[in-house]
Formats: structure tokens, sequence, C-alpha cells
């Protein structure tokens, strides 16, 4: 074999691997076909008296991790870092979500769980719990204290 089709045969195994890798299995799928495989989400976010608390954005990477930063982690009332977890897909395509952060200058540390619903084009609610706990505590052992209850309106960002 001429080494021409080697480097060749490598780079187009490279290609594919690289491909399937960074697209998941294709199995994410929210409700009603929608996908939360590596898709952004730029969310609304109000208290549970349905009153304005932030802008957020919302990623589910294909890799199962999640990540999510906040228009109200730097203050002025709150001050907290970006948040990273992981999600999976439920049997009823409601997509189950987890994050931690940190928060200042008290110390602490928070979970927040996610649910997720998926709606025609790119659309999905959901709810989100903020749990606090002293930064020593197992944030993912239960307990803690909730702080608070949101729900959420978002949009897919697409290029």
């Amino acid at each position: 074999m001429n080494l021409r089709l080697t480097i060749s045969c490598i780079a187009l195994f490279a290609a594919g691997f690289a491909q399937s890798a960074l697209a998941g299995d294709g199995n994410d799928q929210g409700a009603n076909g929608q996908g939360a495989n590596g898709t952004s989400y730029i969310a609304t976010i109000t208290d549970s008296n349905g009153n304005f608390a932030s802008r957020g954005v919302i990623t589910l990477h294909s890799d199962h991790t999640m990540s999510v930063i906040d228009s109200a982690q730097g203050g002025p009332q709150f001050f907290f870092s970006s948040q990273l977890g992981a999600w999976h897909v439920g049997g009823n395509g409601v997509v189950t979500g987890r994050t931690i952060d940190f928060d200042f200058p008290n110390a602490d540390i928070a979970r927040l769980d996610y649910t997720i619903h998926f709606g025609a084009n790119g659309s999905a609610t959901g709810t989100i719990t903020l749990t606090a706990f002293p930064l020593h505590a197992n944030p993912l052992d239960g307990g803690g204290t909730v702080v608070g209850t949101f729900t959420f309106t978002a949009y897919s960002i697409a290029p």
C-alpha cells in the first residue's frame, strides 16, 4: 500500500470517528422528536410567583454533560458561578438534569435540578429547583435547603 493511500485511509477514518463522536448516537430525542443532543437554549426564567428572575443559556452537550450560564450570576443581588452537571432523557422523552454551582461570598454550594419538556420549533419549557448546601456538604446526597423553584421557557439557538 503506498503512503498516500495509507494517509488518505487514516484521514477518512479519523473524520468519520470525529463526526460520530460529535454527533452522538442520535438517540437523545425529547418529546415530539425534538433533539436534546448537543443543543443550546436561550431561556427566560421566572420565579414561583411568575416574576421575571433572569435570562440564561442552557446547553445539553452530546456527551450528556450540561452547562448553564445565567444573567444574574454576576450580581447585583446574587453572586454565583456558572453551572456544570449532567442530563439524561427519561422514558417519556422528558430531560432531567442536575447542575452544581458555587455561591459567593458565602462560600456555599448549590444544586439545581432541571426538568425539560420539548415543544415544536425548537422550544422547551421546564422547571428548576434550587437547593443550597454548606460548602463541606455533599450536594448529591439529598438534604439541603430548597431556596427556590423556577420555571422557564426557552428556544434553541441555531446558527
